[in-house]
């Protein structure tokens, strides 16, 4: 008890600047008011650098905004620039990107096949050139013969239709060829005039001469003109047309009405090889 009559309090300081261990009121008491100063600074200091930080932030954005617009606006200035004609192309080459259905344009290599697989259009201005027909090919020989007596028989056949003769009388005339001369033009060993002209060989056969061995003694003509294929058979066929129904006759009739041999019958046997060389001369239908 105190002198004043009062109970003394346990839990009471005995003195208000009393020691203790963590030092006395007054220090704890200034300790503790800066440690609240300080976390308040640092609080402050907090949210100025989250201030700090946004408001970078949105000075990027805004900067980022700022850049597009003036991109937008460049576009815009230099679409002001184009013409209209460029202005509507552009547009339509943007909606042929958008659709679904546009068309491919061709490419230049593409187009280069394409030129060359279509042929240009004639030239209508320019007259028309005249191609001459090609000349047919000589045929190879045939039923056994050679060259030179594939070549004499054209020289027959030829000759033949150049009077309009018909093909039966082209196949007479080549049979007898083939029997009087064996289809050579042949000189006359007794004529020596007739070895003066080409000649493929000699016969004995009197003064017959050439490929149907006429006789210039028998009013058949000139030694001459007999050695030429062409000559002598335009002196065949002209006494062949002279025969009444020669068309309808055997070959070997036909033959002998003209020639008067003394084998009439053996021109017969050549029919068949005479009509295979005028068909190869002269296909039919021709």
């Amino acid at each position: 008890m105190r002198d004043d009559g009062t109970l003394d309090d346990p839990y009471a300081p005995s003195s208000p600047t009393a020691d203790t261990e963590d030092g006395t009121s007054t220090e704890r008491t200034t300790a503790a008011t800066r440690l609240r100063a300080y976390a308040r600074d640092l609080t402050g200091r907090r949210r100025a650098q989250l201030a700090l930080a946004t408001g970078v932030v949105c000075c990027l954005g805004l900067t980022a905004v700022v850049q597009v617009r003036n991109e937008d606006a460049d576009a815009a200035t230099r679409s002001g620039s184009l013409s209209s004609s460029e202005l509507a192309q552009r547009a339509e080459q943007q909606r042929a990107s958008r659709s679904l259905d546009r068309t491919v344009a061709p490419s230049a290599s593409a187009a280069a096949q394409s030129a060359a697989a279509s042929p240009a259009d004639p030239d209508t201005s320019a007259p028309a050139r005249k191609v001459a027909p090609a000349r047919p090919t000589d045929p190879a020989p045939v039923a056994g013969l050679d060259e030179d007596q594939m070549e004499n028989a054209e020289a027959i056949v030829r000759a033949g239709r150049k009077m309009g003769v018909p093909r039966r009388g082209l196949v007479i005339a080549v049979a007898t060829a083939m029997q009087e001369s064996n289809l050579y033009n042949v000189a006359s060993g007794v004529l020596p005039e007739s070895q003066d002209y080409p000649h493929q060989g000699v016969g004995w056969d009197h003064d017959s001469v050439g490929l149907f061995q006429q006789r210039s003694s028998s009013g058949w003509g000139p030694v001459g003109q007999l050695m030429d294929p062409e000559f002598a058979t335009r002196q065949f066929l002209s006494a062949l047309e002279q025969v009444p129904g020669w068309q309808r006759m055997r070959l070997t009739d036909a033959a002998q009405a003209v020639q008067v041999s003394a084998y009439p019958e053996h021109y017969q046997q050549h029919e068949w090889r005479a009509t295979r060389v005028v068909d190869a001369i002269v296909p039919a239908g021709r």
